[in-house]
């Protein structure tokens, strides 16, 4: 049998579909992002990057790169084994702290990524409650999706952001059977958000836990950055906050913050923790540093949101098909997964502007778009360099104008 053959035959069938992904080399620029060095088909050249998830550009921050540097000189580059063996470094634990109290919560659990967080918790918590159905949005993420299948959970999928069926689908669940309802804040490719409080209410009145994907949420949102539950007021109300490191913060790792009891359940039982070499102390230590500054620092928040009404407002101005957004992500629809790339290769190679295509699985087929997170440093002079280079793009590629 000739295995690379029926590889390959996979490859050219994602590729004639016009959805290949090709890796693009990023070189950002320390203390100059959101500028980069950008490989494009034609070589490397400048750019401006405009679909980045270090939404603060606290990857650059000189609090963040001075507190990994101190690290790496005490501690070295790894961690050295896992947390149960050798692997628990001081700035971990530290870390664990800051980010329970950033939520409220008793305690606090790192792992190496936001993906790993959802599928080792709720694998966890699926396992651990006898019975148990968990109400799953539709719209959830593939590692919310990936914990609740290995966790063998009875899912039952609510219409996304539909309280109603929401509410029907608990109506008929016996009163006495446990129940987590799981959602994300803020979706990451629509750019919409939850109504948590509303969500809330439903679980106390069903008794049910709430489990929160705060991932693209925490560090842009609230008093302290602890995401849309704290700036809706909500905080307390939620079970289980589900976050990563590697957004807002700038750094790398995820983490879930909850009761004492339920984040020990999940370090006692979770193979993704047990069995995985912990994060760099190194990363820990930048995490940490970030944390603890967003926690104090309004300023880069503002700043975003600012800098995303701009955005939006300019879009709207020129009718490009903006999604609707209430967040700081700014989708445009193109509905053609080869017409996408070819709009996203055109900016970057004649305007230096690097937006990356989204397309299936990520979206549904025909929901293909590019994906805009624009930042406190896009200033002026790049919001008008991006409106430029949009609308001639529109018109090479002869793109429909939102009515």
């Amino acid at each position: 049998m000739n295995y690379d053959e029926i590889f390959q035959r996979e490859v050219a069938r994602v590729k004639a579909e016009g959805r290949y992904r090709i890796f693009v080399d990023v070189e950002r620029q320390s203390g100059a992002f959101p500028r980069a060095r950008v490989a494009g088909p034609n070589g490397v050249r400048d750019a401006v990057v405009w679909c980045s998830n270090d939404y603060l550009a606290m990857g650059q921050h000189p609090d963040v790169i001075a507190a990994m540097e101190t690290a790496l000189s005490r501690f070295g580059a790894g961690a050295g084994g896992t947390r149960n063996i050798s692997g628990t470094n001081p700035a971990h634990s530290e870390l664990e702290g800051e980010l329970a109290d950033l939520h409220g919560k008793d305690a606090g659990l790192l792992f190496t990524s936001g993906y790993t967080a959802n599928a080792a918790t709720l694998g966890v918590l699926v396992k651990a409650l006898p019975g148990v159905a968990v109400f799953s949005d539709a719209s959830n993420h593939a590692s919310m999706i990936e914990g609740m299948r290995r966790g063998q959970a009875e899912k039952r999928i609510w219409r996304h952001n539909d309280l109603a069926h929401l509410n029907s689908l608990l109506a008929v669940c016996p009163k006495d059977r446990p129940k987590i309802i799981a959602f994300e804040s803020v979706y990451s490719m629509d750019g919409d958000i939850a109504p948590i409080g509303p969500i809330c209410d439903l679980a106390e009145k069903y008794g049910a836990l709430t489990y929160v994907d705060e991932v693209h949420a925490v560090g842009l949102y609230g008093r302290r950055g602890g995401g849309v539950a704290e700036r809706d007021g909500a905080a307390d109300r939620i079970d289980i906050v589900e976050g990563t490191l590697a957004k807002a913060f700038g750094v790398m790792g995820g983490y879930i913050a909850a009761s004492a009891a339920l984040v020990d359940a999940v370090r006692c039982a979770a193979p993704e923790f047990i069995f995985t070499t912990s994060l760099s102390p190194v990363l820990a230590a930048g995490a940490l540093a970030s944390v603890r500054h967003l926690k104090k620092s309004r300023v880069e928040r503002e700043a975003l949101h600012s800098r995303v009404a701009v955005l939006k407002a300019l879009m709207n101005e020129r009718g490009l098909p903006m999604m609707p957004s209430q967040s700081h992500i700014v989708p445009v629809k193109i509905s053609a997964a080869a017409r996408c790339k070819q709009v996203a290769d055109y900016l970057l190679e004649e305007y230096g502007i690097y937006v990356q295509p989204i397309n299936y699985p990520t979206v549904a087929r025909g929901e293909e778009r590019l994906r805009f997170t624009p930042g406190p440093y896009h200033d002026d002079e790049m919001m008008s360099a991006l409106m430029t280079a949009l609308d001639a793009a529109w018109a090479r590629f002869g793109i429909e104008r939102a009515a």
